[in-house]
Order: structure tokens, then C-alpha cells, then sequence
């Protein structure tokens, strides 16, 4: 299954890298001439369009431009579902997240993505060993923002989220950025489906020292767990296991801060009373 859907993701790329090819050719410009007049790499033309690096809504803008495709790229690329941007080891998640009624997460490193400002997510990435390059980091940004559309449906899911305080502690992008990440947290949980929690880093006993999770209930009551550490993911629907996370994570919210001390622990670290 892993190798069908890394194929088939391939192979939109490289559909949409072909277009981008024969347009650059009808246009009667060589790769580095092209690179040139979009102020990009060389490789990076050449990565777009053997279907390597995924094209981006804003190139696909300046591509149309260069190129004078009548927004032919732009229209393709934005009609492209969410999952066919996202890198392969995430795919199982994000397919069951744009339809999921629930999703519960446990994050002990880094803000869960679907919580994270653009400038929190670009840090990030920014961070990543070995570096991504910026086009890259740019595409990945711009992925997990569209991630969070989620929110905005008109049936949104339930959210829930326990956040280990050390994540809070750490200053990912610098003093401002964390600041307008508090302010985001308390902006994306106020409405009454969405809730959060903060596990004090004293707090014990801990019932998930064991790393992240991520619990979801698909639109056919389907219980599913995702775990993901490095670049290795795995999804189960295991019915034996799934009870055993479920069960962890109601551990967590009893001993992690109310939903309500939360609040305003987040608010003390924005310096209001």
C-alpha cells in the first residue's frame, strides 16, 4: 500500500513538472535561462519539473506569468487535493484528518502542527538536520497551513490537545514568534469544539513518557492512532491497541493542568494577568 501511494503522488508531480517542462520549451527558454527570470536555482527548475519538488500555488502564479499560460499552472495546481502536497511518511494522517470528527493529540517536542503560526512551522523547518532548502521549507510551510483549513469547515472536528509545558518553555523563531503562537493556541481553541491542555513539566505521575500521539475517529466511527517520530510514521486501527492509546490519553487529560488553569497559564506567559 505505502509504495501505490508514493507512486501515484509521484506521478502527479511529475504531470504537473511535464507541464511546466513544455511550457518553459514553448516559450523557448533552456532551464537556466528560466531560472533566470524567476530568480530561482537552476536545480530547483529542474526538480519542479521532473516531479521532485512540488510546485507551489505562488510560483505556479510567477510561472504562469514568465510563461504566459493564462493561469493554466495556478488553476491546476489549486485544484489539487491537500494529501497529494504533504511528504509521503505523513500521508495516512492527513487523509483521515480533512474528514475526521474527532482528533486528540498528545505533542511533548513542538507544537502539533495543526496548531502552529506559519512563523512557528517556517522555524521549524528552518531548524531541520539536514537542511531542506528554502524552496522546500517553503512548500512544507504552505502544506501545513492548508492543513489547518480543517478548522474552518462548516462541521469542523473535534480538538483536543495536550501540550507538554516544556514546548511552551522552548523559543522556536524567538521571543515574538512564541508570542503570537500563545495568542494562536488560545485564538484556534476558544470555540467550544476545540480544547487544550498543558502538562506541567513536575507533573507526575506521566502516563505517556513513551512519545506522541495522535488519536482520530473517522465519519464511520472508525478509531484510528498515529504515531510518527523522525521520518517513520505508522497508523493503526487496531482494535486492542487503539483502546490501549485511548486510554493513555485519558490518563493525560486527568493529570495535566484543567482546561481552565491552561488558559491562563498561556495568558501569564503573554504577560497578562
Amino acid at each position: 500500500m505505502p509504495s501505490r501511494k508514493k507512486s501515484k503522488k509521484n506521478a502527479t508531480w511529475q504531470a504537473v513538472g511535464s507541464l511546466v517542462a513544455h511550457y518553459r520549451k514553448r516559450a523557448r527558454m533552456t532551464q537556466e535561462q528560466f531560472a533566470e527570470a524567476a530568480s530561482i536555482h537552476v536545480d530547483t527548475v529542474g526538480s519542479i519539473e521532473q516531479g521532485r519538488l512540488a510546485l507551489q500555488p505562488d510560483r505556479a502564479e510567477q510561472f504562469d506569468e514568465l510563461l504566459d499560460t493564462s493561469g493554466a499552472l495556478a488553476v491546476l495546481v489549486a485544484r489539487l487535493p491537500v494529501r497529494d502536497r504533504i511528504v509521503q511518511f505523513a500521508q495516512g494522517l492527513v487523509d483521515h484528518e480533512q474528514e475526521a470528527l474527532s482528533i486528540y493529540s498528545y505533542e511533548a517536542l513542538a507544537m502539533p502542527g495543526l496548531l502552529q503560526t506559519r512563523d512557528y512551522c517556517r522555524a521549524v523547518f528552518d531548524y531541520r538536520y539536514p537542511a531542506l532548502g528554502s524552496e522546500t521549507t517553503e512548500q512544507w510551510v504552505t502544506t501545513r497551513m492548508d492543513r489547518q483549513l480543517i478548522w474552518q469547515r462548516a462541521d469542523p472536528p473535534v480538538g483536543h490537545f495536550v501540550l507538554e509545558e516544556s514546548i511552551l518553555r522552548r523559543e522556536v523563531g524567538g521571543p515574538e514568534v512564541m508570542q503570537a503562537q500563545f495568542q494562536q493556541i488560545l485564538d484556534l481553541t476558544a470555540p467550544t469544539n476545540m480544547s487544550f491542555q498543558i502538562m506541567p513539566e513536575v507533573r507526575t505521575p506521566h502516563a505517556c513518557l513513551d512519545g506522541p500521539m495522535v488519536l482520530l475517529e473517522t465519519p464511520d466511527h472508525e478509531r484510528l492512532v498515529y504515531l510518527e517520530v523522525q521520518r517513520a510514521s505508522f497508523l493503526t486501527d487496531d482494535p486492542d491497541e487503539v483502546c490501549d492509546y485511548h486510554h493513555k490519553y485519558a490518563m493525560l487529560r486527568s493529570q495535566a493542568l484543567s482546561p481552565d488553569e491552561s488558559v491562563r497559564f498561556l495568558h501569564g506567559l503573554l504577560g497578562e494577568s
